[in-house]
């Protein structure tokens, strides 16, 4: 194996090992949120805004993956 097929594989599986875990922390905080919003729909509002909130936080940690696989593919 060669220096450039290494490089894409370990660039594909930090990418994929990265975005699993925000993945699945996006379906968990988007299901307990619909989930609250079921039990108490007058604070919808508050809910979504910190939903949304909490799915940039997470999306940043895909976001660092994708540029960590990027730095090892281009380095």
């Amino acid at each position: 194996m060669d220096l450039e097929s290494s490089k894409a594989f370990a660039t594909a599986l930090v990418v994929a090992v990265g975005v699993i875990g925000p993945a699945l922390g996006i379906g968990h905080l988007v299901g307990k949120a619909l989930e609250a919003i079921g039990r108490n729909p007058d604070a919808s509002g508050k809910i979504t805004t910190t939903m949304f909130i909490g799915i940039a936080f997470t999306e940043a940690l895909a976001i660092f993956a994708v540029v960590v696989g990027f730095i090892i593919k281009f380095t």
